[in-house]
């Protein structure tokens, strides 16, 4: 029954190409023309390209509804932000800024000479101009002036540092620890004794982005050139660095696109290389790899004309398609050495086209899937590199059954007529039973037993010496040991997983944005985000003691959070207008209590913590300081515990801090992961039921998957990539690519006519084994110039599809087929016996015997006999050669499935 519904979908599928295949092969020029002329015309869309690009980092790393993202637009209803009465504290956003980090490594930088340095270094920043326009036109002001550093309002001038005492994290009001880094205190004090790091910012106002850009950009190129003395570093970094170097490091990888294809086609025509000089098939090696781009051009053209943003995850998808198409190529090229040399291109090209139908269709739908599945993500660099890649899978597709198999045809034609490969001018043939045959002047040989081309010698490597060796007894139980710590290693490293992306890693190794980034790191994460916390009830009654003894310990519980035994929250840092004030009132009236309050905000600086609107406050923040967090587990883990209290407190409390946009990605990263691959398991499963003729096979198709996923993600933490949007991306590539070994393998197998379960899985590592190590290797070769690219996005990439790739590979030539071997049940009812005498198939003599209960049956000079004994009958014998039965001499035709 399984059987009838498989062959539903099966059959159909295999028909339908059958006859495409032979439309193609009588009209080849027509599917080679037009889909060149489509190509072109769909990369028209290329035009668009720099209106599509879409690299910011928020838009393209962060969840598209990521909580922090509700929490920002929460803080920005209620607190707007002021250019004219500036808090950095107080920022819902990053804010338009330019900073500088000085860095004297070992030595104490609150010295004269130092400090010198910087205060030049200071002016020269200031004195920047845009036309006419000065920094004091530019700078977000406070008390009508521009909001300066506390370095410069706590010492003056260089020569006061001797005489000047600096307290840390405090001084006074003024929270230091943000500016003053690698901070040494005095015994016992507050008193900073010496520091090895300073800190600037230069904030500009929000209203003209466009002359900000400019000043920025001056200050980049300034900064790289500042004088400093001895021993002093300094790092740079601006509001748009991240996004202009995530934008660059796209470049390195330019020049790489040019020696990928090269390396693809030399690799694609050494494999289909053959010294016969008509039977070579170079120029179908070099047009299956122009294929594959102009299914890149073609998909990516329309999608462009489409208005589908282009991030820079996408700029990886060439390679990964070169490597789908050239894989597809080799299986429709080893199909085409199935066929019979000596019918006609048009039947060559229905056998080629029948027999290839399942397997590329299987690989075109999974990998197709997986993709799109991708688009269930919240990330939009994994949603548009998925929408970029499917579509161009399916393009892949398409032109690999026109316009490459229209050059297989007209290939073939050229065959047909014993032309040479390269002149095509006819040579001669060689003699019958000959080798002498060779890339010059003689060509055409073909096996004269089968009347097929010749096979390579690495196919009869697989038949006559890989196969026997991997259904040895001792190799099964190696290999089962082999798999067994495979396993292993892969589950301990799933456990060793980290998540999240560091900024940093988004722009190229050279980059200046990663030296900033180190030394922020290592001199100013004592201290974490200054957290706010607001209270967005209307109706909480901030002049009722019991109210506000409720919201009391709703900070104190924030300020009890721990994080692995270390204080998470500085009790003594909690910032409180509302504790301020009632120091210095304290009333339980209503009216007294907002009557006053107007007065003392503007007296406190505290006007912009409460929103206050006829005499009603609408919403209300507080601030808590955060400590101790310095990895991307303890941001995540920061994040959470907040989150959880807040939410566990009777008030209607929202946390939030600028950086909690880049924290979310903790948040969902695990689970949108889990939930891509759960879904694209099963939808791998329906086609394998689908397309595999038995659901045994089929699930071990879905044990494959699970089992490659399993090692992808143990290696890639064993190999030092975390998870994030980026190698989310590959563990979604990973189910297609794992589904497309295990799926050829697997019905190779089933659809074999051997007998027993060993000879089953040899005749499947025979016909599918090369194309394997073909296709795993071109798609390797495809990626491999990525592991020298300055950016971490495509080293990660060159990585895990190295590993997806490697393992996808020796699952579908090692494991499966010794797996399959210990369940014969997937093709029918098999033996593992060895034959004997009295073994159903014998063959002796250049003839095929059929023992039978109910007689003997002897097959003659048969081109390639197949036959399957169950059940004291013989289920399925195809032939060329008449069929003759010993005990009733009645004689038989090309018998296909006779009883």
């Amino acid at each position: 029954m399984a059987r009838c519904k498989t062959d539903c979908v099966e059959k159909p599928i295999a028909r339908g190409f059958e006859i495409l295949g032979g439309f193609v092969g009588r009209h080849p020029w027509w599917f080679l023309i037009l889909p060149m002329f489509i190509s072109a015309g769909l990369g028209g869309g290329f035009y668009f390209l720099a209106d599509r690009e879409a690299n910011g980092i928020e838009e393209m790393f962060t969840p598209m509804d990521g909580p922090a993202k509700h929490e920002r637009q929460v803080v920005k209803q209620y607190f707007p932000q002021s250019d004219s009465d500036f808090s950095r504290l107080r920022l819902y956003t990053e804010g338009t800024f330019a900073s500088l980090i000085i860095v004297t490594p070992g030595q104490n930088i609150l010295t004269f000479t130092a400090l010198k340095n910087i205060f030049e270094m200071d002016r020269n920043v200031t004195n920047m101009r845009i036309g006419a326009l000065a920094f004091k036109d530019l700078c977000v002001e406070k008390g009508g002036g521009c909001v300066s550093n506390s370095i410069f309002d706590i010492v003056k001038t260089p020569s006061d540092v001797s005489t000047t005492t600096i307290n840390y994290p405090y001084h006074g009001t003024i929270f230091i620890a943000s500016e003053i880094g690698g901070v040494k205190l005095k015994s016992g004090s507050t008193q900073i004794e010496s520091a090895e790091a300073i800190r600037l910012f230069y904030f500009l106002k929000e209203d003209n982005q466009t002359i900000n850009t400019m000043w920025l950009k001056k200050f980049i190129e300034a900064a790289s050139k500042m004088k400093k003395e001895e021993g002093m570093t300094i790092s740079y970094f601006t509001s748009i660095s991240r996004d202009e170097e995530f934008e660059k490091s796209s470049d390195s990888i330019i020049p790489l696109f040019s020696l990928t294809y090269a390396l693809a086609i030399n690799f694609s025509i050494i494999s289909c290389l053959r010294l016969d000089c008509v039977r070579n098939k170079v120029w179908v090696a070099t047009f299956g790899v122009l294929s594959a781009g102009m299914a890149v051009l073609s998909s990516f053209g329309l999608l462009l004309y489409c208005g589908m943003p282009f991030a820079m995850t996408v700029a990886t998808a060439p390679f990964l398609i070169l490597g789908i198409g050239v894989d597809d190529m080799f299986i429709m090229i080893s199909c085409w050495q199935q066929t019979q040399v000596h019918d006609n291109v048009e039947d060559r090209m229905a056998a080629t086209y029948k027999e290839a139908a399942v397997s590329i269709t299987i690989t075109t739908l999974t990998d197709a899937l997986a993709f799109y599945i991708g688009l269930l993500t919240p990330f939009g660099s994994v949603q548009s590199f998925c929408m970029y890649t499917g579509t161009a899978v399916l393009f892949c597709y398409l032109y690999n059954i026109t316009f490459f198999g229209a050059f297989l045809a007209l290939n073939g034609s050229r065959e047909k007529g014993n032309r040479h490969w390269l002149t095509c001018m006819k040579v001669p043939e060689p003699e019958e039973n000959s080798k002498k045959y060779n890339l010059c002047c003689v060509g055409g040989a073909y096996d004269h037993e089968t009347g097929k081309e010749e096979p390579m010698p690495i196919n009869n490597f697989f038949k006559m010496y890989y196969g026997p060796f991997l259904t040895n007894t001792w190799t099964k139980v190696f290999v089962i040991l082999l798999y067994a710590g495979y396993l292993g290693s892969s589950i301990y490293g799933c456990f060793q997983i980290q998540e999240g992306i560091d900024l940093k890693n988004l722009a190229a190794d050279s980059s200046y944005v990663g030296s900033y980034y180190d030394n922020e790191d290592q001199y100013f994460s004592e201290y974490g985000p200054n957290v706010m916390v607001v209270v967005t009830d209307s109706k909480f009654q901030y002049w009722d003691q019991t109210a506000r003894k409720r919201l009391d310990t709703c900070l104190e519980r924030f300020e009890s959070l721990t994080l692995d035994g270390r204080s998470l929250v500085a009790k003594d840092m909690t910032l409180s207008w509302l504790n301020e004030y009632v120091k210095v009132i304290n009333p339980n009236n209503q009216n007294i209590f907002m009557d006053n309050l107007p007065a003392f905000l503007q007296r406190s600086d505290f006007t912009q913590d409460v929103n206050i609107s006829n005499k009603v406050i609408i919403a209300s923040r507080m601030f808590i300081q955060t400590i101790n967090v310095s990895t991307a587990v303890d941001e995540k883990n920061m994040l959470n515990k907040l989150r959880e209290t807040a939410n566990g407190c009777s008030e209607k409390l929202v946390v939030y801090h600028p950086a909690f946009i880049y924290f979310d990605q903790y948040a969902v990263i695990v689970s949108n992961t889990i939930q891509n691959i759960v879904v694209a398991t099963l939808a791998m499963l329906v086609i394998s039921l689908m397309l595999i003729p038995n659901p045994i096979c089929s699930l071990w198709v879905t044990f494959a998957i699970a089992s490659v996923i399993v090692g992808v993600a143990g290696f890639m933490a064993l190999w030092d990539v975390n998870l994030d949007s980026v190698s989310m991306i590959n563990l979604v590539i990973c189910i297609g690519f794992s589904v497309d070994f295990s799926a050829h393998i697997s019905y190779a197998f089933v659809s074999s006519k051997e007998v027993t379960a060993n000879k089953k899985a040899v005749d499947a590592v025979y016909h599918l084994g090369y194309p394997i190590i073909q296709g795993a290797v071109s798609t390797i070769l495809g990626v491999v110039v990525l592991s020298a690219a300055e950016s971490y996005i495509f080293r990660t990439f060159f990585k895990i599809m190295f590993l997806v790739i490697l393992f996808g590979a020796v699952h579908g030539v090692v494991f499966i087929p010794v797996f399959l071997t210990f369940f014969g049940i997937c093709g029918g009812k098999v033996s593992d016996k060895k034959d004997d005498g009295r073994s159903n198939t014998l063959s002796q003599n250049g003839h095929m015997w059929v023992s039978q209960t109910t007689g003997d049956f002897n097959l003659k000079n048969t081109h390639e006999l197949r036959a399957v004994a169950a059940n004291s009958h013989v289920w399925s014998i195809s032939s060329n050669q008449s069929f003759h039965n010993g005990k009733t001499n009645s004689a038989y035709e090309n018998i296909e499935d006779c009883p």
